[in-house]
């Protein structure tokens, strides 16, 4: 059964993530980013990791998507033009992703072929107790410079509102 809910939420996981670079409109960008973070956190509960799940959706697919929707809102950003293709993109496109795609199953074969298989909640490091040890003892400098990169990104789109608006 765990199988089967894997195959389904890592279809719509994917599903979800073509849909963010296809669609043309931010918001429905967005919207679909939405989607690859709740199955994200439903493959989190699959592992074991409840913890883990319930932040991807409190903080990524909660906080973090309100604040893309707020800046997007901000930026007054319309649908994106569609460009025309070229012809060597219409040709040569779908041969290059199938053959992209046949090397990445060929190197997944050779160098992870008799890896061990996941046993689905077996996972014991999701607990609230081991990330917060993880985060504060061994990423406490990652945490803190992502933290003021988000910030500075926020001030970036303030700024170029403002300019827009006068």
């Amino acid at each position: 059964m765990d199988i089967f809910f894997f195959l389904l939420f890592a279809t719509v996981a994917v599903g979800c993530g073509i849909s963010v670079v296809m669609q043309t409109h931010p918001i429905s960008s967005a919207l679909s980013l939405v989607g690859v973070m709740g199955s994200l956190a439903v493959l989190y509960l699959l592992l074991g990791a409840e913890f883990i799940a319930m932040a991807q959706i409190i903080v990524y697919a909660g906080a973090i998507m309100v604040l893309f929707i707020f800046v997007i809102m901000l930026l007054n950003a319309g649908a994106e033009q569609r460009a025309g293709r070229s012809l060597m993109v219409k040709v040569l496109g779908a041969p290059v992703l199938i053959g992209f795609g046949g090397i990445l199953i060929y190197f997944f074969a050779v160098n992870f072929g008799d890896a061990t298989p996941v046993h689905f909640g077996a996972f014991q490091g999701g607990s609230a107790r081991a990330i917060g040890r993880a985060l504060f003892e061994n990423y406490l400098l990652p945490f803190e410079v992502t933290s003021v990169l988000i910030l500075i990104a926020i001030i970036g789109a303030v700024v170029l509102a403002q300019k827009e608006m006068e």
